[in-house]
Protein backbone atom coordinates (compact mmCIF):
# COMPACT_ATOMS: atom_id res chain seq x y z
CA UNK A 1 0.00 0.00 0.00
CA UNK A 2 1.44 3.36 -1.02
CA UNK A 3 1.95 6.12 1.55
CA UNK A 4 1.84 8.83 -1.11
CA UNK A 5 -1.17 11.17 -1.40
CA UNK A 6 -3.89 9.71 -3.64
CA UNK A 7 -6.41 11.98 -5.32
CA UNK A 8 -9.00 12.24 -8.05
CA UNK A 9 -8.18 13.37 -11.59
CA UNK A 10 -9.80 16.74 -10.76
CA UNK A 11 -7.59 17.15 -7.66
CA UNK A 12 -4.53 16.19 -9.70
CA UNK A 13 -5.38 18.75 -12.39
CA UNK A 14 -5.85 21.54 -9.85
CA UNK A 15 -2.49 20.76 -8.25
CA UNK A 16 -0.84 20.45 -11.67
CA UNK A 17 -2.07 23.86 -12.79
CA UNK A 18 -0.67 25.39 -9.61
CA UNK A 19 2.65 23.65 -10.28
CA UNK A 20 2.57 24.85 -13.89
CA UNK A 21 2.72 28.45 -12.72
CA UNK A 22 5.76 27.69 -10.57
CA UNK A 23 7.40 25.88 -13.51
CA UNK A 24 6.83 28.89 -15.77
CA UNK A 25 8.41 31.19 -13.17
CA UNK A 26 11.36 28.79 -12.93
CA UNK A 27 11.78 28.81 -16.72
CA UNK A 28 11.64 32.60 -16.84
CA UNK A 29 14.19 32.82 -14.05
CA UNK A 30 16.40 30.44 -16.04
CA UNK A 31 16.19 32.80 -19.03
CA UNK A 32 17.23 35.69 -16.78
CA UNK A 33 20.19 33.71 -15.44
CA UNK A 34 21.32 32.90 -18.99
CA UNK A 35 21.35 36.61 -19.80
CA UNK A 36 23.37 37.32 -16.64
CA UNK A 37 25.90 34.65 -17.64
CA UNK A 38 26.23 36.18 -21.10
CA UNK A 39 26.60 39.63 -19.55
CA UNK A 40 29.68 38.75 -17.50
CA UNK A 41 32.82 40.73 -18.42
CA UNK A 42 35.28 38.85 -20.63
CA UNK A 43 38.84 38.15 -19.48
CA UNK A 44 41.54 37.93 -22.14
CA UNK A 45 43.49 34.65 -22.19
CA UNK A 46 47.14 35.30 -23.01
CA UNK A 47 48.66 32.01 -21.84
CA UNK A 48 49.93 29.76 -24.60
CA UNK A 49 48.18 26.60 -23.46
CA UNK A 50 49.06 23.44 -25.35
CA UNK A 51 46.96 20.30 -25.66
CA UNK A 52 47.44 16.79 -26.99
CA UNK A 53 44.70 15.89 -29.49
CA UNK A 54 44.07 13.18 -32.07
CA UNK A 55 45.35 15.63 -34.71
CA UNK A 56 48.54 16.36 -32.76
CA UNK A 57 49.61 19.24 -30.54
CA UNK A 58 47.07 22.05 -30.45
CA UNK A 59 46.80 25.53 -28.99
CA UNK A 60 43.63 26.76 -27.28
CA UNK A 61 42.76 28.61 -30.49
CA UNK A 62 42.89 25.34 -32.42
CA UNK A 63 40.18 23.81 -30.25
CA UNK A 64 37.70 26.33 -31.67
CA UNK A 65 38.05 24.61 -35.08
CA UNK A 66 36.87 27.70 -36.91
CA UNK A 67 33.98 28.49 -34.57
CA UNK A 68 33.83 31.65 -32.48
CA UNK A 69 32.76 29.92 -29.24
CA UNK A 70 34.31 27.09 -27.25
CA UNK A 71 32.83 25.11 -24.37
CA UNK A 72 35.19 22.95 -22.31
CA UNK A 73 34.01 20.25 -19.95
CA UNK A 74 36.67 19.72 -17.27
CA UNK A 75 36.46 15.94 -17.10
CA UNK A 76 37.90 14.34 -13.95
CA UNK A 77 40.55 12.01 -15.37
CA UNK A 78 43.89 12.60 -13.68
CA UNK A 79 47.20 11.18 -14.91
CA UNK A 80 47.06 8.37 -12.33
CA UNK A 81 43.44 7.38 -12.99
CA UNK A 82 42.76 4.19 -14.93
CA UNK A 83 39.23 5.25 -15.90
CA UNK A 84 37.20 8.44 -15.93
CA UNK A 85 35.28 9.67 -12.90
CA UNK A 86 31.86 7.91 -12.91
CA UNK A 87 30.00 11.20 -12.37
CA UNK A 88 31.81 12.93 -15.23
CA UNK A 89 31.22 9.82 -17.33
CA UNK A 90 27.47 9.98 -16.63
CA UNK A 91 27.47 13.62 -17.73
CA UNK A 92 29.55 12.84 -20.83
CA UNK A 93 27.06 10.15 -21.86
CA UNK A 94 24.94 13.02 -23.15
CA UNK A 95 27.65 14.73 -25.23
CA UNK A 96 27.54 12.64 -28.41
CA UNK A 97 24.10 13.82 -29.43
CA UNK A 98 24.73 17.53 -28.93
CA UNK A 99 28.23 18.10 -30.32
CA UNK A 100 27.03 18.14 -33.94
CA UNK A 101 24.21 20.57 -33.16
CA UNK A 102 26.57 22.86 -31.22
CA UNK A 103 29.21 22.80 -33.95
CA UNK A 104 26.58 23.88 -36.46
CA UNK A 105 25.60 26.72 -34.16
CA UNK A 106 29.11 28.20 -34.02
CA UNK A 107 30.02 26.38 -30.77
CA UNK A 108 32.70 23.69 -30.27
CA UNK A 109 32.46 21.33 -27.32
CA UNK A 110 35.56 19.57 -25.98
CA UNK A 111 36.30 17.47 -22.94
CA UNK A 112 39.69 18.27 -21.42
CA UNK A 113 41.54 16.17 -18.83
CA UNK A 114 45.07 15.83 -17.48
CA UNK A 115 45.47 12.11 -18.25
CA UNK A 116 47.63 11.15 -21.25
CA UNK A 117 45.77 11.18 -24.55
CA UNK A 118 46.13 7.42 -25.02
CA UNK A 119 44.26 6.79 -21.76
CA UNK A 120 41.52 9.23 -22.70
CA UNK A 121 40.99 7.75 -26.15
CA UNK A 122 41.07 4.21 -24.78
CA UNK A 123 38.37 5.04 -22.26
CA UNK A 124 36.38 6.93 -24.89
CA UNK A 125 36.41 3.83 -27.08
CA UNK A 126 35.29 1.68 -24.15
CA UNK A 127 32.37 4.05 -23.50
CA UNK A 128 31.36 4.28 -27.16
CA UNK A 129 31.79 8.06 -27.28
CA UNK A 130 32.92 10.18 -30.23
CA UNK A 131 33.15 13.76 -28.89
CA UNK A 132 36.59 15.45 -29.08
CA UNK A 133 38.79 14.97 -26.02
CA UNK A 134 42.12 16.66 -25.38
CA UNK A 135 44.85 16.11 -22.81
CA UNK A 136 46.05 19.19 -20.95
CA UNK A 137 48.69 17.25 -19.02
CA UNK A 138 51.53 19.25 -20.51
CA UNK A 139 50.19 22.69 -19.52
CA UNK A 140 48.81 24.62 -16.56
CA UNK A 141 45.33 24.84 -18.09
CA UNK A 142 43.58 22.73 -15.44
CA UNK A 143 45.42 24.45 -12.60
CA UNK A 144 44.73 27.94 -13.92
CA UNK A 145 41.02 27.19 -14.22
CA UNK A 146 40.90 25.71 -10.71
CA UNK A 147 39.97 22.11 -11.50
CA UNK A 148 43.29 20.42 -10.65
CA UNK A 149 45.50 20.66 -7.58
CA UNK A 150 48.80 19.31 -6.34
CA UNK A 151 49.24 17.13 -3.29
CA UNK A 152 51.16 19.97 -1.64
CA UNK A 153 48.23 22.34 -2.16
CA UNK A 154 45.79 19.87 -0.66
CA UNK A 155 47.98 19.10 2.34
CA UNK A 156 49.35 22.56 3.18
CA UNK A 157 48.23 25.59 1.18
CA UNK A 158 44.62 24.71 0.56
CA UNK A 159 42.75 24.94 -2.73
CA UNK A 160 40.51 27.42 -4.52
CA UNK A 161 37.54 25.56 -5.98
CA UNK A 162 33.99 26.62 -6.77
CA UNK A 163 34.87 30.25 -5.98
CA UNK A 164 35.85 29.58 -2.39
CA UNK A 165 39.09 28.78 -0.61
CA UNK A 166 39.47 25.63 1.45
CA UNK A 167 42.42 26.36 3.75
CA UNK A 168 43.46 22.73 4.00
CA UNK A 169 41.89 19.71 2.38
CA UNK A 170 40.54 17.25 4.92
CA UNK A 171 43.05 14.53 4.21
CA UNK A 172 41.39 11.15 4.44
CA UNK A 173 43.41 8.33 2.95
CA UNK A 174 40.41 6.01 3.07
CA UNK A 175 37.61 8.50 2.40
CA UNK A 176 33.94 7.85 2.97
CA UNK A 177 31.98 5.09 1.26
CA UNK A 178 31.05 7.18 -1.79
CA UNK A 179 34.58 8.53 -2.24
CA UNK A 180 36.04 5.06 -1.96
CA UNK A 181 33.56 3.68 -4.48
CA UNK A 182 34.17 6.44 -7.02
CA UNK A 183 37.96 6.34 -6.57
CA UNK A 184 37.89 2.57 -7.02
CA UNK A 185 35.83 2.88 -10.21
CA UNK A 186 38.40 5.40 -11.47
CA UNK A 187 41.19 2.98 -10.58
CA UNK A 188 42.93 5.16 -8.02
CA UNK A 189 42.90 6.09 -4.33
CA UNK A 190 40.82 8.80 -2.65
CA UNK A 191 43.52 11.49 -2.23
CA UNK A 192 44.59 11.15 -5.87
CA UNK A 193 40.96 11.13 -7.02
CA UNK A 194 40.38 14.47 -5.26
CA UNK A 195 43.22 16.25 -7.07
CA UNK A 196 40.97 16.72 -10.08
CA UNK A 197 37.51 18.28 -9.91
CA UNK A 198 34.58 18.73 -12.32
CA UNK A 199 33.56 21.92 -14.04
CA UNK A 200 32.97 23.65 -17.37
CA UNK A 201 34.38 26.80 -18.91
CA UNK A 202 33.35 28.95 -21.87
CA UNK A 203 35.55 30.96 -24.23
CA UNK A 204 35.05 33.24 -27.21
CA UNK A 205 37.40 34.22 -30.01
CA UNK A 206 36.93 37.72 -31.34
CA UNK A 207 39.25 40.12 -33.13
CA UNK A 208 42.10 37.62 -33.02
CA UNK A 209 41.97 37.34 -29.22
CA UNK A 210 40.55 34.66 -26.93
CA UNK A 211 38.51 35.56 -23.87
CA UNK A 212 37.31 33.50 -20.91
CA UNK A 213 33.62 34.25 -20.40
CA UNK A 214 32.23 31.79 -17.84
CA UNK A 215 33.07 28.87 -15.55
CA UNK A 216 31.03 26.76 -13.18
CA UNK A 217 31.94 23.93 -10.84
CA UNK A 218 30.59 21.28 -8.49
CA UNK A 219 26.76 21.29 -8.61
CA UNK A 220 26.97 24.06 -11.19
CA UNK A 221 27.30 21.31 -13.79
CA UNK A 222 23.94 19.78 -12.84
CA UNK A 223 22.35 21.72 -15.68
CA UNK A 224 24.34 19.80 -18.31
CA UNK A 225 23.84 16.42 -16.62
CA UNK A 226 21.36 14.84 -19.01
CA UNK A 227 19.85 12.25 -16.67
CA UNK A 228 18.94 14.76 -13.95
CA UNK A 229 16.13 16.59 -15.79
CA UNK A 230 14.58 13.19 -16.50
CA UNK A 231 14.92 12.00 -12.90
CA UNK A 232 13.49 15.28 -11.60
CA UNK A 233 10.31 14.40 -13.50
CA UNK A 234 10.18 10.77 -12.38
CA UNK A 235 7.85 9.86 -9.46
CA UNK A 236 10.73 9.22 -7.04
CA UNK A 237 12.99 11.99 -8.31
CA UNK A 238 16.74 11.58 -7.91
CA UNK A 239 16.10 9.18 -5.04
CA UNK A 240 19.63 9.59 -3.64
CA UNK A 241 18.88 9.32 0.08
CA UNK A 242 21.59 6.70 0.40
CA UNK A 243 24.06 8.58 -1.77
CA UNK A 244 25.07 8.45 -5.43
CA UNK A 245 24.09 5.23 -7.16
CA UNK A 246 25.44 5.66 -10.70
CA UNK A 247 28.48 4.03 -12.29
CA UNK A 248 30.06 3.71 -15.72
CA UNK A 249 27.26 2.73 -18.08
CA UNK A 250 28.98 -0.56 -18.96
CA UNK A 251 29.29 -1.57 -15.31
CA UNK A 252 25.65 -1.90 -14.30
CA UNK A 253 24.77 -5.43 -13.32
CA UNK A 254 21.37 -7.03 -13.59
CA UNK A 255 18.93 -4.98 -11.53
CA UNK A 256 16.03 -6.42 -9.62
CA UNK A 257 12.69 -5.38 -11.12
CA UNK A 258 10.31 -3.74 -8.67
CA UNK A 259 7.05 -5.53 -8.06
Amino acid sequence: MTTHTIGTREEWLAARLKLLQAEKEHTQRGDELAQLRQGLPWVRVDNDYRFDTEEGEAALADLFQGRSQLLVYHFMFGPDYEAGCPSCSAIADGFNGVTTHLANHDVMLWAVSRAPLAKLLGFRKRMGWSFPWASSGGSDFNFDFNVSFTEEQERTKGVDYNFQHTPKFEWRSGGNAVERAFATMAGTDVPTYHRDRPGMSAFIREGGAIYHTYSTYSRGVDGIWGMYPWLDRAPKGRNEAEGPWWRHHDRYGARQVSA
